[in-house]
């Protein structure tokens, strides 16, 4: 028992997760057909990226990545480069995939004598991935689910999210310029070269694997193949023969925390009082509405339970993509970073919080004005 619940206090957001999913059965009482209904195309390519990145990692295929950011002397560079590296790659492989490429890079490179700025850079990176992703419509699962009922171009949707999209970048610069204001100059002082790790002969054929795969998943987001699945059964088919101890060091704590947070969210849509309430209280008012319920389920559910009983799509999507500044739950995306920082510091999670809190906040009071202000700018 004294495990147990060392386990919980430890995984603190599988414990907000699975006490949302306890009390959505209390709400709405579980049922196949909500079950089945449930995202699992979303959970099964979070496991796939997990699962392929494990690999990257394993085999040190991001090792030319680690070498390019040598050109980056001094720690003001080195950091923007991780920063829009993250920003750009979120607008094609979504905001979580871009997360879970760059922060392990970033952890990795501010190691020995720089580690005092890995909460704040990753921070800014989480803000990036989110305000990145926005532009475009397969940056995120929210803007996935909306483009796909909107019936509106690429370029189109482009246009209406390109004003937020500009001014988060200026915002970004701006943010890493006041981090490095007392040391403009600072040397990044990492030997890259040695962190980088070797490429070993014998693991050529995993190296590929691995890339072909990731290549794979990153199709199936861009395309919305709904034959993920065909890929699961391979992916798993594979790993199974090549490396079958990668699959115990891929993260499950996230998974499940995915899987509870969309039951809670099934449960609060499928409740007819709940249900009824929403369609009196959201039109009109979608972007607090959103940005408000992201805060309990994040904003992918929210976003999913909002849209029947919403008017103004705008306000729906802005609210959608501001969310993820205001909590860790309030996007996924910033619970996929939250792991990645405490699988490498478990003791520190409390200190990642707090810093993300006054950052992204920092970030939210700038941009939520002018966010209401575009939710005014119908889609249609």
């Amino acid at each position: 028992m004294k495990k147990i619940l060392a386990f919980f206090k430890k995984e603190l957001m599988l414990t907000a997760a699975l006490a949302a999913a306890v009390i959505s059965c209390f709400i709405a009482p579980p049922s196949l057909e909500r079950l089945a209904a449930l995202d699992w195309r979303t959970l099964g390519i979070l496991f796939m990226m997990l699962c392929v990145l494990e690999g990257f990692k394993q085999e040190n295929i991001l090792r030319p990545v680690v070498l390019l950011s040598n050109r980056f002397k001094g720690m003001t560079g080195l950091s923007l480069f991780l920063i829009f590296g993250v920003f750009f790659s979120s607008m094609f492989v979504t905001n979580d995939v871009s997360l879970i490429i760059f922060v392990p890079l970033t952890i990795l490179l501010f190691k020995g004598g720089k580690e005092r700025y890995i909460l704040p850079v990753i921070t800014m990176e989480n803000i990036a991935a989110i305000r990145g992703s926005l532009l475009m419509p397969f940056g995120s699962p929210q803007n996935l689910y909306l483009f796909g009922r909107s019936g509106v171009s690429v370029g189109h949707f482009m246009l209406h999210m390109l004003p937020l999209a500009a001014m988060s970048a200026v915002l970004l610069v701006i943010f890493v310029l006041i981090l490095y204001r007392k040391e403009p100059k600072l040397k990044a002082g990492v030997a890259k070269e040695e962190i980088a790790g070797e490429w070993k002969e014998e693991n050529r054929g995993r190296r590929v694997m691995y890339v072909i795969l990731f290549i794979c998943v990153l199709c199936i987001i861009i395309t919305r193949s709904s034959y993920w699945w065909v890929l699961l059964i391979g992916l798993l088919s594979l790993i199974l023969l090549a490396d079958t101890a990668l699959l115990k060091k891929v993260d499950f704590v996230l998974i499940a925390t995915f899987f509870c947070f969309f039951l809670f969210s099934s449960s609060i849509a499928a409740h007819p009082g709940i249900a009824g309430f929403l369609k009196k209280a959201v039109a009109g008012n979608e972007y607090w509405w959103t940005i408000g319920l992201s805060q309990l389920i994040s904003n992918v559910p929210a976003t999913i339970v909002l849209y029947p009983f919403s008017e103004n799509f705008a306000g729906l999507i802005y609210g959608a993509d501001t969310a993820g500044l205001c909590s860790l739950i309030g996007s996924l995306a910033s619970v996929i970073n939250y792991r990645l920082y405490v699988r490498e510091y478990p003791g520190n999670g409390g200190k990642f919080i707090r810093t993300f809190t006054l950052i992204s906040w920092a970030f939210f009071l700038i941009v939520v004005i002018p966010g209401l202000l575009l939710s005014k700018w119908a889609f249609f």
